[in-house]
Order: structure tokens, then C-alpha cells, then sequence
């Protein structure tokens, strides 16, 4: 394993920064425009059956063939590391608007109703209000989308993006457990430690929320 380790250490902190950026880029993006849209299918319930519908099949899409599907596209498509950003904000969309519009409509009407008691406008109640109180339940599907888009990321390789991914569709060619490992341990690890240090901030808001 030592030599291992000699040979391939370098490769890995190499791959496991390509896997990171894009993770953190695409999650950052689907966080820009997910909250927002959670935010309108509660403001306008008759975009929320299309919007999540939308959201729902990219779900049920497999990866490699929603990369497929995404790379004859204009713009947004080709080979590399822009596609498989692509790909990974839709698979992320969906428990980011969904936790979203979930956290503002579990808002206790009581609530609310002292808002405009308040004389709040609606943006105010939103901002002071409805989005502070849902704020730790949007963060976990934060870190859902996080946890998807670690584990999508690795067939990012098969697409010239490279991430872990590398490391496994290598070692898939050649049958060595080895590679796969490279890849895939470190992918996991990346996985827990991100979702560890959500889960962290998540319950210091809910704690902070009930005090």
C-alpha cells in the first residue's frame, strides 16, 4: 500500500481537487437557483406540478445517460468538466427546491399572521420570517444534493471531466481493486466529511431556531 501511495499519491490529491471543485461549483450554482424556485412554487402553487415533475425525471434519468443527453447540446454541452456541471445541478435541484418549498410551507400560519399583523410586506415576511425559520431544512437538502452530486461526480471521468472517476474507470479496465479504491475511497470520504460538516451547521440552526 506504501508504494501504492508513492506512485499514485500525487494523482490522487490531483483528481480528488478536480472532484471537489466539481462538486462545490455545481452544488453552489443548483443552490442559486433552486432556493429561488422553491421560493416561487410557494408564491405561484400552479408552476410547482411542472417544476418538480421537471425536477423528478431528471432524477430518474441514469447519469452517464443524462451526460449523454447533454453533450450534443449548444453552449451548455461538450466533452469536459462544463457538462458534467450541467449535470450535476439537475441532479441537484430537486431536494434543494423540494426542502425549500417543504421549510417555507411547514412556517406555522400563526406566524405568518403576525408578520402582516406586523405590517410586513410580503418580500419582508419572506426574508424575516418564513426563509429563517426553514433555513435548517433547506439546509438538508443541501445535504442531499451535496452527497448526490459527490457520488455523480465520479462518472464525470467518463466524459473527459476527470474527479475520482479516474481512478475507477481505470482500475474497472485493468481489474484492479486498487484503483477502484483510490478512487472510490477518497470519494466517500469527501462525501462524509461534507455531509458531517452540514449536518453540523443544520442542527446548530435548528437548535438556535427552538431557543
Amino acid at each position: 500500500m506504501g508504494e501504492f501511495l508513492t506512485q499514485y499519491g500525487a494523482e490522487i490529491v490531483q483528481h480528488s481537487g478536480e472532484h471537489l471543485f466539481l462538486v462545490l461549483l455545481s452544488t453552489g450554482i443548483a443552490i442559486l437557483v433552486g432556493v429561488p424556485l422553491g421560493i416561487l412554487i410557494v408564491r405561484k402553487p400552479h408552476l410547482r406540478p411542472f417544476l418538480l415533475g421537471f425536477a423528478n425525471v431528471v432524477q430518474a434519468i441514469p447519469s452517464l445517460a443524462l451526460f449523454g443527453l447533454l453533450i450534443p447540446l449548444p453552449v451548455l454541452g461538450g466533452i469536459g468538466a462544463q457538462t458534467a456541471i450541467m449535470a450535476l445541478i439537475l441532479y441537484a435541484l430537486l431536494p434543494i427546491m423540494r426542502n425549500t418549498y417543504l421549510g417555507i410551507t411547514g412556517v406555522d400560519a400563526a406566524v405568518r399572521e403576525v408578520g402582516r399583523g406586523m405590517g410586513m410586506t410580503d418580500w419582508q415576511l419572506l426574508r424575516r420570517v418564513e426563509f429563517p425559520l426553514a433555513l435548517s431544512v433547506i439546509l438538508g437538502g443541501i445535504r442531499t444534493a451535496t452527497v448526490i452530486a459527490v457520488g455523480v461526480a465520479t462518472i464525470a471521468a467518463a466524459i473527459g471531466a476527470g474527479g475520482l472517476g479516474v481512478f475507477i474507470f481505470r482500475g474497472v479496465a485493468v481489474v484492479d481493486h486498487r484503483l477502484i479504491l483510490a478512487g472510490a475511497a477518497p470519494a466517500a470520504l469527501m462525501a462524509i466529511a461534507i455531509d458531517s460538516a452540514l449536518a453540523q451547521l443544520e442542527h446548530r440552526l435548528g437548535v438556535r431556531q427552538t431557543s
